[in-house]
């Protein structure tokens, strides 16, 4: 059993989704293994890492429509917002998506489904520089 590390620097252009598939691919290939898991890991509380359609890109601009409509940027009843009107809406949008993904390790690849794709989502409405770790455990 082997447990690497792998830390992708991802810079965002505000507000939308990024996928990061193929980099998680490259880092299972460049390991060497063959089966196990990969997990990766946002170290943001305004940015997420989701599973969604990768085919279609309207999911994905429903989903920040969704998001935009149910956790709106500058609601008076948020307390926070140190950085902005889009502060508070950020995190929570993180909470709600989540800072993780597991995926299985097959065959020597991430064995997403056909129409998955893994992707880093950032909440805030400017660009920022990303930290996503992945830890890959199998042989």
């Amino acid at each position: 059993m082997q447990i690497q590390q792998t830390i992708l620097t991802l810079n965002t252009r505000g507000r939308g989704t990024q996928e990061i598939s193929r980099q998680v691919a490259e880092a299972v290939r460049e390991h060497g293994l063959g089966t196990g898991l990969v997990h990766a890991f946002c170290h943001h509380t305004s940015a997420s890492l989701i599973i969604t359609e990768n085919a279609d890109p309207t999911v994905r601009s429903d989903l920040e429509g969704y998001m935009a409509r149910t956790v709106p940027d500058g609601d008076p009843s948020y307390d926070h917002d140190m950085e902005g009107p889009d502060d508070m809406p950020a995190h929570i949008r993180s909470v709600l998506t989540g800072s993780g993904v597991t995926v299985p390790i097959t065959g020597g690849r991430p064995a997403l489904g056909t129409w998955q794709g893994i992707y880093l989502w950032e909440h805030r409405s400017g660009g920022h520089v990303r930290k996503v770790t992945l830890t890959l455990l199998g042989q």
